[in-house]
């Protein structure tokens, strides 16, 4: 289960920071962004922008990387032929059977992960993205990964986030925990019967300890920045 380590200050940011495909926001080719560098004392044009550039597009071509492979996996399905590599696909997703992989392997909507990336990294300059490029704030419970300490403890025991050699290796990852983890599954079945994201971050109460509000938080901020304009 993904727990949220800090409360995150990105909810407070809501309502100054929006960021929307219909506000004419594009790829800014005169600035050298930084995941790692979070420039002081920025306006919140250039907080929106920076966000758009690192991480905005990032998610937009992992969804695009992954729906090219599960459109490819569904054509063998469909046909109901299990090849080679649909067998690697199910032992790499966990999956129970192909229609089972297929759930796992269909990329949720965009704006679902921008929101998340959004709240989760406090509009990507928090600590864990800065030092780890991790924007969702995924655990490590793996001595043997890249990973790092978090600030604080939960009793007498250190908490660890996982560490990623890019943004899109953080996305890429994100993606998979909501497919392979048990406690997602209803987000899962929510998915393949829509795209809805208003629908499906009712389905996330278990990603913080904020339970079912943390699903109406991400609807107000997909709402307020239309996210939604990306799906």
């Amino acid at each position: 289960m993904i727990k949220k380590i800090v409360i995150s200050i990105a909810f407070s940011l809501l309502f100054v920071s929006g960021l929307s495909a219909a506000q004419g926001i594009k790829l800014d080719t005169q600035s050298d962004y930084n995941i790692s560098v979070v420039p002081p004392k920025m306006s919140v044009a250039k907080k929106k922008q920076r966000f758009y550039n690192l991480v905005v597009l990032a998610i937009e071509k992992v969804y695009d990387d992954l729906d090219a492979e599960y459109r490819v996996i569904k054509k063998v399905v469909d046909a109901g032929k299990i090849d080679a590599k649909t067998k690697r696909y199910m032992q790499s997703y966990s999956a129970k059977n192909p229609q089972d992989l297929l759930m796992r392997m269909k990329p949720h909507a965009k704006s679902v992960a921008i929101a998340q990336a959004a709240m989760e990294s406090a509009w990507a300059t928090s600590r864990f993205t800065r030092i780890a490029k991790n924007l969702f704030g995924v655990w490590s419970l793996r001595k043997d990964e890249p990973r790092v300490a978090a600030g604080v403890k939960r009793g007498k025991k250190t908490i660890y986030v996982r560490k990623y050699s890019s943004v899109e290796a953080s996305i890429r990852d994100y993606y998979r925990v909501l497919a392979i983890n048990k406690v997602f599954e209803k987000f899962r079945v929510e998915k393949m019967r829509s795209n809805d994201p208003y629908k499906l971050v009712k389905k996330l109460d278990k990603y913080s300890e904020k339970g079912a509000a943390y699903g109406e938080e991400l609807a107000s901020m997909i709402k307020y920045n239309r996210f939604y304009e990306y799906d």
